[in-house]
């Protein structure tokens, strides 16, 4: 079981940006904690940080983050009014997929920023996200991840289909 102490969101990005719990933050220039509205209706989660987001310490700013805010965009959600994290706050080697003791260190911050923010959606970008424990009142998106959208046509078509039904749910 894990023990939580809920404290502010501002608290989490210090205590992320200062990280040292596993290995992760010896390869990496700056732990991503996330971003967006404190009160924000839905929270999208990925893996975790790319090369462009631990240069920057922001989540999705590379190509595949890129490719995210414009598909939002396309069915009307902005990426200003949605909180962006990942299941992992440091970027791995290689961008390998993060080890369960990886994510298990992480999930107490991911828990905290979810029980802070209460979204009423949660968008699970990509199979590592799925992760994620699940918290009831919440609806639960599994997605393809932006990544595999851009490289796959069949994928990306998906992709704009699962978008599209998370806009018309954010609507209701």
């Amino acid at each position: 079981m894990i023990w939580l102490v809920i404290v502010s969101l501002e608290e989490i990005i210090l205590q992320v940006q200062g990280c040292k719990k596993c290995r992760l933050w010896q390869t990496s220039i700056h732990g991503v904690p996330g971003e967006g509205p404190a009160d924000a209706n839905v929270m999208f989660i990925g893996q975790n940080p790319g090369a462009e987001e631990d240069k920057t310490g922001r989540p999705f700013v590379g190509r595949a983050g890129k490719f995210l805010t414009k598909t939002l965009a396309e069915f009307g959600i902005k990426r200003e009014e949605v909180y962006i994290t990942n299941i992992v706050k440091h970027t791995s080697p290689e961008n390998r997929k993060p080890y369960p003791d990886e994510v298990a260190i992480c999930l107490p911050y991911l828990i905290q920023q979810i029980s802070l923010i209460k979204p009423k959606i949660i968008v699970l970008l990509g199979a590592s996200a799925k992760e994620t424990p699940h918290i009831e009142g919440i609806t639960y998106f599994e997605v393809i991840h932006p990544s595999a959208a851009m490289r796959f046509t069949k994928m990306r078509e998906k992709f704009q289909t699962q978008i599209a039904e998370i806009a018309k749910q954010i609507q209701q």
